[in-house]
């Protein structure tokens, strides 16, 4: 398998093969790039960012505390909407908590 790391700005392009058993990544500059290899083989995950609704109208940007398996992406994406934060929330205040148990809270990162 061929990808891009993600994990920082120099884009290592990045193979990723099985070899005997084992998982092994080339092509990385970092070790951040063999983690990111490893795991984008076996189970890849992303950060979610979107939006949700203020209860008094508007808009808030929240993103998830951390990686979820790309199979639940869509069902996080759907709950994330479903969901009207206080109009008083500030720059990190957790809206939800461990959304489908995945141990990842939605956090706000920003108002408009």
């Amino acid at each position: 398998m061929n990808t891009i790391c993600i994990m920082c700005p120099m884009g290592c392009p990045l193979t990723v093969e099985e070899v005997g058993g084992e998982i092994k990544v080339s092509g990385n500059t970092c070790k951040r790039g063999e983690t990111y290899g490893r795991d984008e083989f076996s189970h890849p995950k992303r950060a979610i960012t979107t939006l949700v609704k203020l209860s008094g109208g508007g808009v808030a940007s929240v993103k998830t505390s951390g990686s979820v398996p790309k199979e639940k992406i869509f069902d996080v994406i759907h709950f994330i909407g479903t969901i009207v934060a206080p109009d008083d929330v500030k720059i990190g205040d957790t809206v939800s908590q461990n959304v489908f148990g995945l141990g990842v809270d939605v956090v706000i990162t920003g108002r408009k």
